[in-house]
């Protein structure tokens, strides 16, 4: 099916009855493959969804609705005050296309907003992470448990190692010999598995979002307010050490994550301080101490572990993150590390931070 007959497929579901005007790729995600169709009366985001990485797709939508619900009536009580993502029914009330290309969803268009895939100042840092942290704060009361495991383990350094390891041991892909001193300088950092561990039990589980990059936050695009928290798909429970971590890795450096340019792969200390300052705001009352404390963990744990991620997908070929040529997993990995060694060597700068708010 061509992407015209798709298009027709898709807006017959989707109860668009008018012509189509258009069918473009949009965004910048790993994962799903993500368009904008748009008729003459109605546009809508359609994605195909990466069964690979999400094998029960319903039990994405289910976790994304549950969580649309009770924002909704947050919003409501006048307790969050951010847009709510939606999902889209089909005709016959479902939320879930099949088509030949594979498994298709469409959400509403968040209308008169951007993204940006870089932070370029602190005032943008403290408006994303201030936005996830009203995101955090709206899910404070809801049910973590309700939720299913769309990724099973997917923050779960220590299953991460394992899979690394058996990777490095069989070498399917014959690619070690490109990358051997990131694999020998990955097991040098198993002690970050005792550090998690230590907090089981100490530390409350909560509705996380677990991907916290820039990207999946909307800035408006009259007043570069937050407008919106998107790409609920790995909403889980987790710990907010994780999303706290993956803002700093993801908002802290000016260069893009696959960018080979190493020396300028730093921490922004006025960033992290904004990110610091805007993620706590909204949860003051509802964070603990030992939670506030794990954020340090969180500032290094998440680098490394995505960076140990990418380094796995290298070895084992490319399956999982969207690549686009032979070393693009190993430039990311590279990337990721030089992230992590820089906030490791600036903890005393970092922490006080942390600690001052």
């Amino acid at each position: 099916m061509s992407s015209i007959p798709l298009a027709a497929f898709l807006s017959a579901h989707f109860g668009m009855e008018d012509p189509i005007l258009s069918f473009k790729p949009i965004g910048s995600g790993h994962i799903n493959t993500t368009m904008l169709l748009k008729s003459t009366q109605q546009v809508l985001v359609v994605q195909k969804l990466n069964t690979v990485v999400f094998p029960k797709p319903q039990q994405l939508v289910d976790n994304a609705r549950l969580i649309e619900k009770h924002l909704s009536n947050k919003q409501q009580l006048g307790e969050f005050n951010l847009v709510i993502l939606h999902h889209v029914p089909t005709v016959k009330q479902e939320y879930l296309v099949q088509a030949e290309e594979g498994t298709w969803r469409a959400l509403e268009l968040i209308d008169d907003s951007y993204s940006e895939d870089v932070v370029n100042t602190s005032a943008q840092a403290y408006t994303a992470a201030n936005a996830f942290g009203q995101f955090a704060a709206a899910l404070a009361d809801f049910d973590a448990s309700k939720l299913h495991a769309v990724i099973p383990d997917f923050h779960n350094l220590a299953m991460r190692f394992a899979s690394f390891k058996q990777l490095v041991s069989h070498n399917p892909q014959q690619r070690l010999a490109n990358c051997q001193a990131e694999v020998d300088f990955c097991l040098t950092q198993l002690s970050l598995v005792d550090e998690l561990s230590a907090l089981t039990g100490e530390i409350p589980v909560r509705a996380c979002h677990n991907d916290t990059k820039i990207n999946n936050m909307l800035f408006c695009s009259h007043s570069s307010a937050a407008k919106a928290v998107i790409d609920l798909d790995t909403c889980m429970p987790g710990y907010w050490l994780n999303d706290f971590g993956d803002m700093v890795r993801t908002f802290c450096c000016a260069e893009q994550e696959d960018s080979t340019a190493l020396d300028k792969v730093r921490v922004r200390e006025d960033i992290f301080a904004a990110i610091v300052k805007g993620y706590v705001e909204p949860l003051k009352h509802i964070l603990t101490a030992a939670e506030k404390q794990s954020f340090w963990l969180g500032a290094k744990v998440m680098p490394f572990m995505i960076g140990l991620r990418f380094l796995t997908d290298y070895l084992d070929g490319d399956n999982y993150f969207t690549t686009k040529y032979d070393t693009h997993n190993l430039d990311r990995a590279r990337n990721q590390f030089a992230l992590y060694r820089d906030i490791v060597s600036k903890k005393q700068v970092l922490q006080a931070l942390l600690n001052n708010v």
